[in-house]
């Protein structure tokens, strides 16, 4: 095979047929006329793109894919490095962009032989100018990227074609930054905007990156644009962005560190809004210790957010506003306490809002929000700092709150209401930051007495949470009786899963059965066992779970919840498809607590299995999954099946089963099922009882309940 073959990897191929990476370990396992690799590594092989698109073409596992899917497909198999080709791509969309669009689908639909000819006719020998890109030509391009480039502008327009490529881009780990995502963005310039009747005309992004930002702020109706980056060709893609959807604005774009080296050491915005990059320690600390822009202090050298936050201040014209997004650590860092301390003393610091994990990358953390004014010399009194929490409850979720979602994880934010709950405080606050009513849970202001302190720490969760806020009685008791409420209906719950039928008694003596041991059920058929474990390095069987893929974990079964973990870059052995009827438990047992055996079912169905459980696969046939359930869970069973003193293991082969035909064990199956939910109920009860009891300690706590026959003066 020549070299220059294009090659796709597992991860590849499992985009291209719209599954995860361990269906396609799957598939290399299972089916003898899978391409062999041709290339990469013993544990990441590569495979011809070709052959691959044939065998799945064949299956039927090549699904009918958009214009821009197409696209993304075409430049990640394509023979060079898919983010250089991205970048490469970046002045012909933008010279594509000054095509009328009747001229535009004409060249699309044209035979593929006439395509480049078409466009050097239409654009010139030589396409636009993009910051940090080398000049480029239609020729430059492989035809196998080119038409789906032309297909996609036609089709879903230019903004789609630069979205599919800044993703590409985005993908790229080692640039230390991610797109803010487009809802992040839009809530940080209305934040700008909230502070005034119009959006601010003249917008500055110090750390542009991808262009999120400023995109928003020109949709928002900014009229000027300046951006700096570091990175050529996240400012290629600002560029872009911009000129294909606000080709009408000014914008101005400039590369360069702009700690160490300023772009625009004169301009003076009436917004700025900045993602800077996290935890930089080489940030030019020592080159810029004299800076004019250190107002509030010089930037210690773990501190370079707090540079950042000064450099945007620094670019503020008088009544400006700036918003950052900043890692929590910032607000409460030792290193950053002085510089803290003089935002607040200035005036400078006016909100800082916690969001929820899952707002923007890293996903696991909440970032914040900081809010910023220009100070003003001319006031004396120090105004007070707006504080909002947003956890990731129902309020901002969604009634999918806590529910296992497709992809795995927690359910999707749902901006809209996040969005409004943040906007509605701010409007609030910034209508009259005196007046400003709290409101217990979500927002508060605080002012600089009660700020500066010892810590001087802003973190939200903190002020929020500590506030003495008036607590409504009316409303602490409504909360009360409906929390009641859903106990009484909890236990009345918990009532009818125990059924109204006597369970009668087997006899002068039990029962007894002939048993066989899973071991003897693996042999004969009725069963199939797995047990996931961790891949060693240098085995050639690994599989490399992708994010997207949804896991049941160990603690999901002990804890009897949905499924809630994801894979990440998790390898293992294995992986093994949950399917409805799997009997799953634990194999590391915990104390001498009653085993859970979990009947896979509702949302476990498509998950994979997690590390340190056993799945076993009755033959439905032959094998009732609940009667499987029930007995392979009995406290003896399971006590005569356990090895190991300090960690104790349970051996799944040797537990038990009795061998009684199929229509008793669905009798079985029903009663142990019953069962099953009894518990649910029992669960949901005690939770119930906690919340209720939670909330009337707080109401006494507060005062605004009273103790049992204890009348109040307006009774």
């Amino acid at each position: 095979m020549p070299p220059s073959a294009a090659q796709v990897t597992a991860a590849e191929i499992s985009r291209m047929a719209g599954v995860t990476r361990a269906t396609v370990s799957n598939w290399r396992r299972r089916h003898p006329d899978f391409p062999e690799p041709v290339g990469g590594t013993e544990t990441s092989p590569a495979y011809d793109a070709e052959q691959v698109r044939e065998w799945l073409a064949e299956r039927g596992q090549l699904p009918q894919r958009t214009s821009c899917e197409q696209l993304r497909a075409a430049v990640r198999v394509a023979d060079e490095d898919e983010r250089e080709l991205a970048v490469r791509l970046l002045p012909l969309v933008s010279a594509l962009s000054g095509l009328e669009t009747v001229e535009l689908a004409g060249i699309a639909r044209s035979p593929e032989h006439e395509r480049v000819e078409a466009l050097s006719r239409s654009l010139g020998r030589w396409l636009a100018e993009v910051p940090g890109v080398e000049p480029q030509t239609v020729a430059d391009y492989p035809s196998a990227v080119l038409g789906p480039v032309l297909d996609s502008a036609a089709t879903d327009g230019l903004a789609a074609v630069v979205e599919v490529l800044t993703e590409v881009l985005a993908e790229d780990p080692s640039t230390g930054t991610a797109a803010t995502p487009p809802q992040l963005a839009e809530l940080m310039v209305r934040l700008l905007a909230e502070t005034r009747e119009v959006a601010p005309t003249r917008v500055f992004d110090p750390a542009c990156g991808y262009g999120s930002l400023l995109l928003a702020a020109a949709r928002a109706g900014a009229g000027e644009l300046f951006g700096q980056d570091v990175v050529a060709s996240r400012l290629g893609v600002s560029s872009v962005r911009l000129s294909t959807e606000t080709a009408e604005l000014d914008s101005v774009l400039r590369s360069g560190d702009s700690l160490r080296a300023d772009a625009f050491p004169e301009l003076r915005a009436e917004g700025v809004v900045c993602s800077p990059p996290y935890g930089i320690r080489d940030w030019g600390h020592e080159e810029v210790a004299y800076d004019p822009r250190w107002v509030f202090g010089v930037p210690p050298k773990s501190e370079s957010e707090l540079a950042w936050v000064q450099h945007c201040l620094a670019h503020l014209e008088p009544g400006g506003r700036a918003v950052l997004l900043l890692p929590p650590g910032v607000a409460e860092r030792a290193s950053g306490r002085r510089i803290r301390s003089e935002l607040v003393r200035s005036g400078a610091l006016r909100g800082v809002v916690a969001l929820p994990a899952g707002a923007a990358a890293p996903p696991h953390l909440g970032l914040h929000l900081w809010v910023l004014a220009a100070p003003d010399p001319e006031r004396r009194e120090i105004p007070p700092v707006l504080f909002v929490h947003t956890p990731a409850d129902a309020a901002v979720r969604g009634e999918s709150a806590g529910r296992a979602q497709p992809g795995g994880g927690r359910a999707a934010l749902d901006w809209s209401a996040l969005r409004e709950r943040v906007l509605a405080s701010w409007r609030g606050f910034a209508a009259d930051p005196e007046g400003f009513v709290a409101e217990p849970g979500v927002a508060c202001g605080r002012s600089a007495v009660d700020l500066l302190d010892e810590s001087v720490d802003l973190t939200p969760q903190r002020h929020v949470h500590t506030t003495a806020g008036a607590v409504d009685p009316a409303q602490q008791r409504e909360t009360v009786r409906r929390l009641r409420d859903e106990l009484g209906q909890a236990g009345r719950q918990l009532l009818e899963s125990t059924g109204g039928s006597e369970w009668p008694a087997a006899g002068d003596e039990p029962v007894s059965w002939r048993t066989a041991t899973v071991a003897d059920l693996l042999q004969g058929g009725a069963v199939w066992l797995h047990r996931i474990s961790s891949s060693r390095a240098g085995e050639s069987e690994q599989v490399e779970l992708a994010e997207e893929c949804r896991v049941l974990s160990s603690r999901d079964v002990w804890e009897h919840r949905e499924v809630s973990g994801s894979a990440g870059d998790t390898v293992v052995s294995e992986s093994v498809e949950i399917a409805a009827g799997d009997v799953i438990m634990p194999d590391v047992l915990k104390g001498l607590r009653t085993v859970p055996v979990r009947v896979a079912e509702g949302g476990d169905v498509g998950a994979l299995l997690g590390r340190h459980l056993h799945l076993l696969r009755p033959d439905p046939e032959r094998l009732d999954s609940w009667f499987l359930a029930g007995f392979l869970g009995a406290e003896d069973n399971v006590h005569s099946a356990t090895t190991g003193s300090s960690i104790t293991r349970l051996s799944a082969k040797r537990l038990r089963v009795p061998l009684v035909p199929p229509e008793q064990q669905r009798r079985y199956g029903r009663a142990f099922r019953q069962l099953h939910a009894m518990r649910a109920a029992a669960r949901d009860a005690s939770r119930a009882a906690e919340q209720t009891a939670r909330e009337l300690a707080a109401g006494l706590t507060s005062g605004a309940l009273l103790p049992p026959g204890q009348e109040s003066d307006a009774e």
